[in-house]
């Protein structure tokens, strides 16, 4: 398979897993999850088909009830097993690999194969979700050109007669109204030293509101050191996300094989910490293994949308001390900035270090 049309990938929501690395395309159902976050160290690190199928097999065909596995380069390598089939588009035509009775799998090897795609059982093709490497849930995984691209009927629009827009009258201005006075505001007692306006709460700050009722006397709230001041969430005149929300509004696939719905903050690190949320509000704090410190500590958040983000996730760096890349489909990567909010696009891709990828995907 030629290099662009190996790198053309989107998928369909689903069971199965897709893992998906730079030479191999796998996808196994889910009972085989134990072996996800093998399979994807050995594609994200650029191994070989042979490599990658040694991985699949290393705890045994007997427990492994379905899989298929692609192998992109000059010719295509397609062993598949159970209840998943392949197509692949050559200019010779479509070729069809499906499983086999009383066969441990069926194996093709392709030549100058321009796109293909792998379908679990019946499942409708609805691949729009864009993949770029990672690990994600799906039903259908496709590259490159579609099989059936040729064979689809063009649509063209009826001819449709002009129909003129009815003018609208113009709406009769309505008196404005006088502008409200004002009354004087007085500024707390004249023989006081609080300046706090009469009628208005003094503000109350960030700790304060935090700190419990009870107060043994044995426990004192020290100024915060600079090394733990938690960076400033969300972008500039932009509504706050909600905590939590009653519906996800995204999955994450992480590289390591966990899979969590975004339907309240999502605190990721090495140790991440929730602090400053109120006690019916805890995030859920996802624990990722960094051997080299690539990943901070609490290394970043994602959470629902509001506002104009309303129904996505949005994801913000919490001041990690190597940063964050972003892969959004379509776009080049970017750094995030440390406290600012950017909205992730179904396929987005978050790159923590240390080999942690995050993939985001349709709840």
């Amino acid at each position: 398979m030629t290099e662009d049309a190996a790198h053309k990938r989107t998928f369909a929501a689903g069971d199965w897993y897709a893992v998906v690395g730079e030479h191999v395309t796998a996808l196994v159902p889910a009972d085989a999850r134990a072996r996800v976050a093998g399979l994807w160290d050995l594609a994200d690190s650029g191994g070989s088909f042979e490599a990658v199928l040694d991985g699949l097999l290393v705890d045994g065909l007997s427990t492994l009830s379905g899989f298929a596995l692609v192998g992109h380069g000059d010719r295509t390598r397609v062993p598949v097993r159970g209840d998943v089939t392949a197509s692949f588009r050559t200019p010779n035509g479509v070729v069809d690999i499906a499983d086999e009775p009383d066969a441990l799998w069926v194996e093709r090897t392709i030549d100058a194969v321009t796109g293909g795609r792998l379908v679990v059982g019946g499942a409708v093709d609805g691949s729009d979700l864009a993949l770029v490497t990672g690990v994600a849930r799906a039903s259908v995984v496709q590259f490159g050109e579609t099989a059936s691209a040729e064979n689809a009927p063009v649509e063209t629009a009826p001819d449709v007669a002009p129909v003129e827009a009815p003018v609208a009258a113009e709406p009769t201005p309505e008196p404005e109204p006088e502008p409200a006075v004002s009354e004087p505001m007085t500024f707390g007692d004249p023989d006081s030293d609080d300046p706090t306006p009469t009628g208005e709460q003094p503000a109350v700050s960030d700790d304060a509101a935090y700190a419990p009722d009870d107060h043994d006397g044995q426990t004192s709230i020290g100024a915060p050191l600079d090394e733990f001041v938690r960076p400033s969430i969300g972008i500039p005149g932009r509504e706050l996300a909600p905590a939590v929300v009653a519906h996800p509004v995204a999955k994450l696939i992480f590289s390591t094989g966990d899979v969590v719905d975004v339907d309240r903050v999502i605190s990721v690190g090495r140790a991440p910490e929730a602090r400053r949320f109120a006690s019916s509000d805890q995030p859920h704090p996802v624990t990722v293994s960094s051997p080299n410190h690539e990943i901070s500590s609490t290394h970043l958040e994602i959470r629902p949308g509001a506002g104009a983000d309303h129904g996505m996730a949005v994801v913000t760096d919490m001041g990690s001390t190597n940063g964050t890349v972003l892969v959004q489909p379509g776009l080049p990567p970017e750094d995030l900035q440390a406290g600012i909010a950017v909205s992730l696009i179904p396929g987005a891709i978050l790159d923590l270090g240390d080999g942690v990828t995050i993939q985001t995907t349709n709840p």
